[in-house]
């Protein structure tokens, strides 16, 4: 399915990175804050882990993870095996310099919408668009590749206009029969993680949300965003009256019924 000539699901190379500020005064947190996990059970609902102290054991592990470097033979055996395992086309490529490219698959669980370009010369615009959840798309990228620089690409492929700084990249990977997800540091770099993890994609993938917020700086968004902003709420706001409106015609309906309907009837 096509959205303004990007298509949804297809293998799309990489973009030449692009730069931006995330400290900027935008309303969203920043991607250089600490992880922020969260789990699913069956018995419970999507919520966020206690806070609290993490234990010695965990912060080690985390340490260890975030500074494990893999040697050139090491990756070599994990390319092979991940090749190996993989249940599709989407290999990867050992480089001679060493570094390695492959692809990620990213699922889109936006729940604002975003701006989007259309048309081009004189007729070029911009409108916001809801885009349809559970949308996801495959990028060729190098093991250099950043998070930061993944974002990017994915909002190129859409076409969507908005400061990457408003949106986190996240790994979604199952352990002990639950679901975490983690936000990634802008400057970690996905491929390695997928080399890691393996190419079973029930078990690990990248998930692309709006930054966690709290009180939304308004003033952040420019004109056009919020007009746009204002015509969603209209259109919901004229939508629930509408419902309104016919489920008490439907009242009305049934009690004028009721009081002309003859004596004794049922």
């Amino acid at each position: 399915m096509s959205y303004f000539g990007c298509s949804y699901g297809r293998n799309e190379n990489f973009s030449p990175p692009m730069t931006w500020n995330s400290t900027m005064s935008s309303g969203y947190s920043s991607l250089e804050e600490d992880s922020e996990e969260y789990f699913f059970t069956a018995r419970t609902s999507f919520f966020k882990k206690p806070s609290g102290k993490p234990t010695e054991s965990k912060n080690v592990e985390k340490e260890r993870e975030r500074r494990t470097q893999l040697s050139s033979e090491e990756i070599r055996q994990k390319v092979e095996q991940y090749n190996a395992l993989t249940k599709d086309h989407l290999k990867m490529t050992l480089i001679p310099n060493g570094e390695y490219t492959g692809f990620i698959k990213v699922q889109l669980e936006l729940k604002r919408p975003v701006t989007v370009r259309g048309g081009t010369g004189p007729e070029a615009g911009e409108e916001a668009f809801y885009l349809p959840q559970g949308s996801a798309n495959t990028l060729h990228v190098s093991s250099e590749s950043t998070v930061k620089q993944v974002i990017v690409a994915l909002l190129r492929k859409f076409t969507v206009a908005d400061n990457p700084a408003k949106y986190a990249l996240y790994k979604r990977y199952s352990r002990e029969e639950q679901v975490y997800v983690c936000k990634l540091a802008e400057v970690e770099k996905p491929l390695y993680l997928r080399l890691v993890a393996g190419p079973d994609a029930d078990t690990f993938g990248f998930v692309l949300r709006e930054q966690q917020t709290g009180e939304v700086m308004w003033d952040a968004f420019s004109i056009p965003e919020l007009c746009n902003f204002l015509r969603f709420l209209e259109k919901e706001e004229k939508e629930q009256e509408d419902a309104i409106r016919r489920r008490y015609d439907n009242y009305r309906q049934k009690l004028q019924e009721a009081l002309h309907a003859p004596p004794g009837a049922p």
